[in-house]
């Protein structure tokens, strides 16, 4: 009896271990940008973005986006408010135009001053 209680346990562990790895393999990595769409973002951080936070992005309608005036934000907190804008604000959503992780590229593409290269 005892035997085929630990065969039965072994069996449930088995399937389980296998869902899980199932389930790890079927999340999504994520994504690499390609060079020619990085260029594409950066044109659109230079004029889209740069319309309401200046051409320098050292402000305008909008706030400054500078890494040091940015150096205290996170970059989720700063992807979220590019997917869903900020409501009662100019800042609109840009989640039809733009991925969640070409909105993080962009973020760090501030932060680390690629726009200027």
């Amino acid at each position: 009896m005892q035997k085929v209680a630990w065969e039965s346990l072994l069996r449930k562990l088995e399937v389980f271990v296998l869902v899980f790895v199932g389930l790890l393999l079927a999340i999504p990595a994520r994504a690499e940008i390609s060079p020619s769409r990085q260029e594409e973002l950066l044109y659109f951080l230079k004029h889209d973005c740069g319309s309401c936070h200046g051409l320098t992005r050292s402000g305008g309608l909008g706030s400054p986006l500078l890494p040091e005036t940015l150096a205290d934000r996170s970059d989720e907190d700063l992807t979220e408010i590019i997917m869903e804008g900020l409501p009662g604000t100019p800042m609109p959503p840009w989640k039809a135009l733009l991925s969640r992780e070409e909105a993080h590229w962009l973020v760090r593409a501030i932060k680390e001053n690629k726009w200027k290269k």
